[in-house]
């Protein structure tokens, strides 16, 4: 099982690399496009739940980490999805996408909390 978490947190490190770099690039376009701010927004979550994603991910893998990473990557991808579509393509994901991924970010939040509670000292 530890195997698999670890490869799952290579897997969930990866992911959060690109999502920060999606980020950096939302960003800069919102700046110079005129996008308006819901690609700020996107951008800014982005950039703040990769790093709490690679945060996660780091040291001794958990069940209880994996799963707050991986929740907070699918919220992620889904709100700053949403809003960067609405503001690049006037469109969207899915009805509902970003409440949803919204709610995956705040659940992703609560699971990562949790897990300082539960850690086992080394």
């Amino acid at each position: 099982m530890n195997e698999f978490l670890s490869l799952t947190n290579r897997i969930l490190t990866i992911l959060a690399g690109l999502l920060g770099a999606a980020g950096v690039v939302g960003s800069a376009v919102a700046a110079h496009g005129g996008y308006g701010e819901s690609l700020n927004t996107a951008s800014l979550f982005a950039l703040i739940h990769a790093m709490l994603i690679i945060a996660l991910t780091r040291g001794v893998p958990t069940r209880l980490t994996s799963l707050a990473a991986a929740l907070v990557l699918l919220g992620a991808l889904l709100f700053c999805g949403d809003l960067a579509l609405r503001a690049l393509a006037q469109g969207a994901l899915f009805p509902m996408s970003a409440p949803l991924g919204g709610f995956l970010m705040i659940g992703g939040w609560l699971v990562a909390s949790l897990s300082g509670v539960t850690k086992r000292a080394d």
